[in-house]
């Protein structure tokens, strides 16, 4: 597993998609913190126009992240390879999400000069912002399972990010008031459900400081779930 996520890792640098990936990351942050966020006009020394912008990010990145991890063995014959060395497929699925959260890790932490302005700023609750961060990686990684997922259930890149980016809005905006008030007026049951898995109400509770039990399962057992699928649909790819 560890072997697998050390060559995927490498493979992301040894092309030009993880310096892409990081600069347009990098930049639409901190211009959306910078502009939209009104992050000086505030007056005020947290990062939360930086957090509030970041689940949006992460669904169009991520996908795009994501999208080669599976299509582009199957479509290069790579995978056959890859099943036949020594490893389970559960190795394989893991190890290869490890290598895409660790980048997604290595991208937030290059956002620390956003974290030294408010510092030098302010007086900031840095347990809060660590907390923030935090939520940012379940985040990442809850949107790395479900593009993992659906990348191994096609050869085609482009139908992986597309596919995605729409099951990763799904969850994003499930909890949304547009949605929920909708549900509340004509299908009640299902309101709480839409809130229950939404990812960014989830992720609302670590930007305000607050690192629940509740949350924490709640990510975990999603990430876990996708993973599982992942495996499941490799499995049966397989058998094909």
């Amino acid at each position: 597993m560890i072997a697998i996520a050390r060559r995927e890792l490498a493979g992301y640098f040894a092309t030009p998609v993880a310096y892409v990936f990081i600069v347009i990351f990098l930049a639409l942050s901190g211009a959306l913190t910078f502009t939209l966020g009104n992050f000086f006009g505030r007056g005020q020394a947290d990062l939360n126009p930086f957090f509030s912008f970041i689940p949006w990010l992460f669904l169009f990145l991520v996908p795009a992240l994501t999208m080669r991890l599976w299509a582009e063995e199957r479509r290069q014959g790579t995978i056959e390879l890859l099943l036949t060395l020594p490893v389970t497929q559960w190795q394989a699925v893991v190890g290869k999400f490890v290598a895409a959260w660790a980048f997604c890790a290595i991208a937030l932490a290059l956002t620390f000069p956003l974290w030294l302005t408010v510092n030098w700023l302010g007086s900031p609750d840095n347990g809060v912002i660590l907390a923030g961060y935090v939520g940012c990686l379940f985040v990442a990684g809850a949107y790395l399972a479900i593009g993992a997922a659906i990348s191994a259930l096609t050869k085609n890149q482009v139908i992986a990010f597309v596919l995605a980016v729409s099951a990763c809005f799904l969850f994003a905006a499930a909890g949304s008031p547009v949605v929920t008030e909708f549900l509340s007026a004509n299908v009640p049951a299902l309101a709480d459900v839409a809130r229950a898995v939404s990812v960014n109400d989830r992720f609302n509770g670590f930007t305000r400081g607050v690192v629940s039990a509740r949350d924490l399962i709640y990510f975990a057992s999603f990430i876990l779930f996708w993973l599982l699928v992942n495996t499941v649909v490799l499995e049966h790819r397989k058998a094909d």
